[in-house]
């Protein structure tokens, strides 16, 4: 195992974030009792809208589909008629929070030699601005995003493009990610695959399941130190 390539939102970074640290703002009424359904539509649209851009062979850069995504969860709240709110919550993603434990998982998968690298849906100044807000920078060696390819995951040319640009035989990359569909987009292309399953979800009724499946990201790093004593 030569490379460690993780997916970005959900996986390095809470995309739960946004809303949640909104509900400290007294300002917004009433935004405490439905932070966390604007959230969960905000994702899925988001999510959803990659899906059928794909199917629809349109592409719409990464930026512009998450405003869209929460455009339509602000009005299905009924929150559409508050600008700041939306202003607010844009700022929060260009700067999400990483989940505690990835500084320390990504500096022990430098200490054992293995290669680092993001591949995103996301464009390359969304994802550069996460890893600054979370100074993660000198542990990530390389950062894919899809506007290379104008096609988002699970299109096998995303994962592709790792191979070709690192040079690396697929069996020499393991493709991490807590969304269980872009598992089973990798593992079916060819990756060794790492499900950080976050929520203790069912694995997905799709073509190609995880090849190994962990709680956070630690569990990533404790099987891969099982992989190097052997």
């Amino acid at each position: 195992m030569k490379f460690c390539v993780f997916d970005a939102y959900g996986t390095l970074f809470d995309v739960n974030a946004p809303a949640r640290k909104l509900t400290k703002e007294k300002s917004i009424k009433d935004f405490s009792k439905v932070w966390s359904i604007v959230s969960a539509q905000w994702r899925e649209k988001q999510l959803s809208y990659t899906w059928l851009m794909n199917s629809m062979k349109e592409y719409k850069d990464f930026w512009s589909i998450t405003e869209d995504a929460l455009d339509y969860a602000l009005e299905l709240t009924n929150f559409n008629k508050t600008p700041e709110l939306k202003d607010k919550l844009l700022k929060f993603y260009r700067e999400l929070d990483c989940f505690p434990e990835v500084p320390k998982v990504l500096r022990e998968l430098k200490g054992l030699g293995i290669g680092t690298a993001i591949l995103s849906n996301g464009t390359k100044k969304m994802i550069n601005s996460a890893v600054m807000a979370s100074d993660i920078g000198n542990q990530i060696d390389a950062i894919f995003s899809v506007e290379d390819v104008f096609v988002f995951k699970p299109d096998p040319r995303v994962y592709n493009m790792v191979t070709d640009k690192l040079s690396l035989k697929k069996s020499e990359i393991l493709l991490i990610s807590s969304n269980c569909w872009d598992i089973s987009g990798a593992a079916n292309f060819g990756f060794n695959t790492f499900w950080v399953n976050r929520n203790q979800l069912p694995v997905d009724r799709l073509p190609a399941k995880p090849h190994f499946v962990g709680k956070d990201l630690f569990s990533v790093r404790v099987h891969l130190d099982k992989q190097f004593r052997h």
